[in-house]
């Protein structure tokens, strides 16, 4: 058991309303897979209930929310399978793509499953069952009773890769009391960058260090091998590009410099396939010759744009192009992650908003290893020779990044006591 940390009056009282989540979680649960958003297979994992057995020996815990967060851990759990060889790895998230896009590209030893919600019930179950030595939390994202459960339990708590934009600071900053009662319990805590120490520290977290992104050393993203073959076999002597993880403006930008450039095939990826059939038909109206991907059809010598209206493909796709334009640029989301270009060489362009990617895009820029555009901008930058060249330094950013992770795979592994 650990010692006692404080605990004040908003935690206790989160706590004690979370005890009634039970009550509500079944029906909440029944209407979201009704809507296709959870898994009907694994929906119980949301309950606490594993789906499958837990392994052998120590087993390490990593959280992360979402599907990029997700991705960004597995250079990090590579190092650390490295160095202690006798540990196995629980990855969880929330979204059910990550799921899905994560069951393609784990690193050995580990094994995904879905948090569940954060009653102490449920927290109890997923604990008993997989009863980790330690449990890393990334980014923002912590679960107020599945972090004092695991520290009453001994758990060793870490938040790593942490990164809080001052309006997320500002949200958090009402509740502070609550950050402060929660960052007490971690053991370790590593910020992307200076400004999420000096936020974090003021919701009460204790000898914050500055760790850097764990993005740009993460893996490069696998692909089917027997898929590459026949889609590089047929796309054979074509240019390609991609427009990746795009929203409205930037599929604007994207399908203007298309226009422009008739000897070329874009490869279109939507953040939303759910947007595919629109996305469809304004190719139509605009005249651009174009075949889905969900349909199976090959681009033929005339087809100007692939549709790739598919989940967890990102590694094939950036694997076909010179170039990406990594999207949320060109609308107010503030970019996405240009890593995972990088990774497989593409040369990385983007728009004007990448707030959410600041730090990332700075060290590319300061490298000379990605351009940002403005409106109208792109078809001349993809004639531009020197792509090649910048594509080439922004790989070298990715591969001095892995190297990197030494310091923090071995400072988590002491943590849970393991050499």
């Amino acid at each position: 058991m650990a010692s006692a940390a404080p605990m004040g009056v908003a935690l206790r009282g989160y706590l004690a309303a979370a005890q009634a989540l039970p009550l509500l979680a079944p029906a909440l649960m029944r209407r979201r897979l009704a809507r296709g958003k959870e898994d009907p297979a694994r929906w119980r994992e949301k309950l606490g209930a594993a789906t499958a057995p837990r392994p052998d020996g120590p087993l390490i815990w990593l959280h992360a929310v979402g599907l990029g967060e997700v991705l960004a851990l597995r250079g990090l759990i590579g190092e650390m399978a490295a160095q202690a060889p006798e540990a196995a790895f629980l990855v969880t998230s929330t979204a059910r793509s990550s799921a899905r896009v994560m069951a393609a590209n784990l690193p050995p030893r580990t094994r995904h499953q879905f948090l569940p919600l954060d009653a102490p019930q449920y927290v109890a179950r997923f604990l008993d069952h997989w009863r980790p030595c330690l449990s890393v939390w990334a980014e923002q994202e912590i679960w107020p009773a599945a972090v004092v459960a695991a520290h009453a339990r001994g758990i060793p708590l870490a938040l790593i890769n942490a990164r809080i934009t001052a309006e997320s600071h500002a949200r958090r900053a009402r509740v502070r009391r609550v950050y402060a009662d929660l960052l007490a319990r971690f053991a370790l805590v590593s910020a992307q960058d200076p400004g999420t120490a000096e936020r974090l520290g003021d919701l009460g977290a204790r000898q914050v260090v500055v760790g850097g992104s764990l993005k740009p050393a993460a893996p490069p993203l696998a692909v089917e091998a027997a898929d590459l073959a026949m889609v590089q076999a047929a796309l054979a002597g074509r240019a390609v590009w991609a427009a990746a993880s795009t929203h409205p403006g930037d599929e604007a930008e994207a399908l203007a410099a298309a226009a422009a450039l008739p000897d070329r095939l874009l490869i279109l990826i939507p953040r939303d396939i759910g947007r595919a059939d629109a996305l469809a038909a304004d190719l139509a109206a605009r005249g651009l010759p174009h075949v889905r991907r969900s349909k199976g059809a090959l681009p033929g010598p005339d087809t100007r744009v692939w549709l790739a209206d598919s989940y967890g493909e990102l590694g094939l796709w950036y694997r076909l192009a010179t170039a990406a334009l990594v999207g949320g640029g060109f609308d107010a989301i503030g970019g996405h992650n240009p890593w995972e270009p990088a990774a497989l060489g593409a040369a990385i362009l983007h728009g004007p908003d990448v707030r959410n990617f600041a730090t990332d895009y700075a060290r590319l820029s300061q490298a000379e290893a990605a351009r940002a555009l403005a409106p109208g901008e792109l078809a001349t930058a993809l004639r531009d020779p020197g792509l090649c060249a910048m594509a080439t330094r922004a790989r070298a950013l990715v591969e001095a990044a892995r190297g990197s992770l030494h310091p923090l795979a071995r400072d988590l592994l002491a943590l849970a006591d393991l050499p």
